[in-house]
């Protein structure tokens, strides 16, 4: 058998495989594996990236503020700090409003809830020192 046909064979069995596959695999329930990236999976880890910016950020802030790191975030750095805070607890909360099961399942209610409380800890730090630049220059 020339090495064209073996391959011409090998797909069409693969795309036959996948084509009967499918609808027996539909009919069963499939739980999530440890590996697999669900929607809400990756919905709560995009909003734990983006709560965790923003609480790294007013912490930043919070240290200058104190005098313990020379640089820091500005009233701009703040502000962007502060929305990626808000955009990451309101992710978490979506995702933890729209999953179907319960911690473990593989549906990012875990992330969601760490994205809820990262975010909403990001917030008030970011906040905190917008309001106290604001007071001081």
């Amino acid at each position: 058998m020339s090495v064209r046909r073996t391959a011409a064979v090998a797909a069409a069995v693969l795309v036959a495989a996948v084509a009967f596959a499918a609808p027996a695999a539909a009919d069963a329930p499939v739980a999530a594996s440890v590996t697999t990236l669900s929607a809400g999976r990756l919905g709560a880890a995009v909003a734990a990236l983006l709560a965790l910016v923003g609480a790294v950020t007013g912490g930043l802030a919070l240290a200058r503020s104190r005098g313990s790191i020379a640089g820091g975030p500005g009233r701009r750095g703040l502000a962007l700090g502060l929305g990626a805070a808000l955009v990451g607890t309101a992710l978490g909360a979506l995702v933890a409003a729209t999953a179907s099961g319960g911690v473990g399942t593989g549906n990012g209610l875990g992330g969601a809830f760490v994205a809820l409380l990262v975010g909403l800890t990001g917030t008030v730090l970011c906040a905190r020192e917008l309001r106290r630049s604001r007071r001081a220059g």
